[in-house]
């Protein structure tokens, strides 16, 4: 049996490792030291079978064949490094990439362009690719005798108990973090490292911790953009002076645009829609040509301590369920649903509230779904639908909310995230972009000494009746500026609506990739006409989003399918 590699080079018969996995066993760690990564994961497989991964900690994947022909696989937590797989009768190919597993007579899969359209990105265990998969985060399979095994062996497993003052806990917080900035300088050149820079709180921490740990001034890298309500330069550049680091700032522009989105768009091995993947792109290729080799990132704090805005907004939702159950039924929607409600502004908000609060988790979660307000029926051409599963992401998602059995609702929200967030967007983004740029990255909160910290820290913590992260920021207030603190979560945002209505050869990039699109019998010309020559200008900020997830979508099948075509 031949197993693939992910740079599309030599075949090799031991397997692979990639990625910075760290053996708590002492032998396996000087087995790693000495023979490799993969000598070491092979005896770790030996001794503990499927469950040798939970005793690895770091970024990581992970494939090898032992002695009786058996195929093991696994990822890390969060994916953040991925491998994909395809069964060929009795053999098991595994790559680090899906298009490393296709050739010419793999067709794609009509469900995972649904996929991609409806999240802006192919969830695993699916890909594009038709019977080729990805191992989801946490999970690990065995191959053999011809079967397939695929089973998570972690789970998020949350102590609420609260029984430790904050003081001891802030300085468990501060040191956690120290401690995970500093293992991601373990073997590289500090002065070869840098940090991308929003001027949020998360990127903020990150670079003031690098200075504590490396002894010197975090080389700093921030990205603007010179458009209304999109440029945050100005907190970076605070977080810069409160923490002395050598900062470096470039402006992207919509030519940087032109030039980059085909290259972003082909370098993923699947379609992937996340906007910021071409800041994240133009930042790291800008710290890559002042000499950095390795970039570190603020992902996951909002999803390990409660920063994302929707999580207070279910909590408002949740309110409803403490109404008796009478009150609700007999009086409340009756007169909401009067015709005469809709005439009024506060009870035709109420009446909102209430059909969105009677939607349950997770389902709530999509009702503003960009692809769902527009209609499906509007926007997808009647041969693709006919092909596919509209119902198939939302009982997806059902399925991953249910895994995690106990827990609060703030709880539940945070791991439901860390699988589609941080593992099936942010990290693919922030890691495809940077290795494009030939810079490696890493996480430092995503440590699993801060994950093991969030999954005990009380939930009252994460949220605080409103207030988003409230622990984190009251652990870090004194560390950090108190502007920082106290802003709105932004990040590396894209004008791209905007700049496409006003920049000839950007428009014009977007008008020819969505006509083009509409001749494969995926979306409905009339509406991709409608799109660009009427609701793009209406609102730019929101239609512009979808014209970039269908822009990015023929961008990558011009490369990667380019006779790709749905009958009618």
């Amino acid at each position: 049996m031949s197993t693939f590699v992910s740079n599309n080079a030599a075949l090799v018969e031991a397997g692979l490792s990639i990625g910075r996995p760290r053996f708590s066993d002492p032998t396996l760690a000087d087995l790693a030291a000495h023979d490799g990564t993969l000598a070491a994961w092979q005896q770790a497989w030996l001794r503990s079978g499927v469950m040798a991964p939970a005793q690895v900690t770091g970024d990581f994947a992970v494939a090898l064949r032992d002695e009786r022909g058996r195929v093991f696989m696994a990822v890390d937590r969060f994916a953040t490094r991925t491998l994909c797989y395809r069964v060929d009768g009795e053999q098991l190919r595994f790559a680090e990439r899906a298009d490393t597993l296709a050739d010419g007579s793999t067709d794609l899969d009509a469900q995972a362009l649904f996929d991609y359209l409806f999240f802006h990105a192919i969830p695993s265990p699916r890909t594009v690719f038709r019977g080729v998969h990805r191992l989801p985060p946490g999970h690990c399979a065995v191959f053999e005798n011809g079967q397939l095994n695929v089973q998570p062996y972690w789970t998020p497993a949350f102590d609420e108990r609260h029984g430790r003052p904050f003081a001891e806990l802030r300085d468990e917080f501060r040191g956690l973090i120290e401690d995970g900035v500093r293992t991601q300088l373990v073997g590289v050149d500090p002065s070869r490292v840098g940090c991308f820079l929003s001027g949020g709180t998360d990127s903020s921490t990150v670079a003031g911790m690098f200075g504590r740990v490396a002894g010197r001034a975090a080389r700093t890298y921030s990205i603007g953009f010179d458009a209304d309500g999109y440029d945050e330069m100005e907190f970076a550049r605070i977080a810069s002076r409160h923490f002395g680091t050598e900062h470096h700032e470039l402006y992207v522009t919509p030519d940087d645009l032109v030039r980059g989105i085909p290259t972003v768009a082909a370098a993923y091995d699947q379609p992937f829609g996340n906007s910021s993947a071409l800041p994240a792109y133009c930042c790291a290729q800008f710290a890559k040509a002042d000499g950095i080799d390795r970039m570190l990132a603020g992902d996951g704090g909002d999803e390990l301590f409660g920063g994302n805005t929707r999580y207070a907004m279910q909590r408002i939702f949740g309110w409803y369920d403490i109404v008796p159950a009478a009150l609700r039924t007999h009086l409340m929607e009756p007169l909401l649903r009067q015709p005469a409600a809709g005439k009024v502004r506060l009870l035709r908000r109420a009446a909102g509230y209430v059909t969105q609060a009677k939607v349950p988790l997770p389902d709530r979660l999509q009702m503003f779904n960009l692809l769902l307000r527009l209609g499906v029926d509007q926007v997808l051409a009647p041969g693709f639908l006919h092909r596919i599963d509209l119902e198939g992401p939302a009982r997806e998602q059902r399925e991953v909310w249910s895994g995690v059995h106990e827990g609060s609702q703030i709880n539940r929200l945070l791991a439901f995230d860390w699988r589609y967030t941080l593992a099936e967007n942010d990290l693919p983004k922030v890691c495809r972009t940077a290795a494009l740029a030939g810079v490696e990255v890493g996480f430092p909160f995503l440590d699993d000494a801060l994950l093991a910290f969030s999954l005990r820290l009380p939930s009252e913590y994460k949220l605080k009746r409103l207030t988003l992260r409230w622990f984190f920021k009251e652990a870090l207030r004194g560390f950090l500026p108190d502007e920082i603190i106290t802003k709105k979560k932004h990040g590396f945002g894209l004008p791209f609506g905007h700049w496409a209505t006003q920049h000839p050869a950007l428009k014009r990039m977007a008008e020819d990739s969505l006509a083009s699109l509409a001749q494969r019998g995926i979306v409905r010309p009339d509406f991709v006409r409608t799109l660009v020559s009427e609701r793009l200008a209406e609102a730019p900020g929101y239609f512009g989003e979808m014209v970039w997830i269908l822009m990015m979508l023929e961008q990558w099948l011009q490369v990667h399918a380019k006779d790709y075509r749905v009958d009618a």
